[in-house]
């Protein structure tokens, strides 16, 4: 019980620190989320909201971003497939 007393702020801040990064992960490697900012992307810049220069360096790191969500996205697949077998 005292343990539990004396952990218990050490586990709180790690239980929001997993949240937070699940939920940063999630916003930088949503394949979804990536998509949809590539679409609001190209529309801004097909009403010259946005510069050509600021919509490649924007669509290069979005490229990069969704590549590497379909790499996380193909090993969780793998990795379940695994765990079934």
């Amino acid at each position: 019980m005292i343990h539990k007393l004396f952990t218990w702020p050490l586990d709180t801040v790690r239980f929001v620190g997993e949240k937070v990064k699940e939920e940063v992960d999630k916003e930088l490697y949503d394949v979804d989320h990536i998509q949809q900012k590539l679409v609001h992307l190209e529309m801004m810049f097909e009403m010259d909201e946005i510069s050509e220069e600021a919509y490649e360096n924007q669509y290069d790191e979005l490229m990069a971003r969704y590549r590497t969500a379909k790499e996380i996205e193909q090993e969780q697949l793998r990795q379940s497939l695994e765990d079934e077998r």
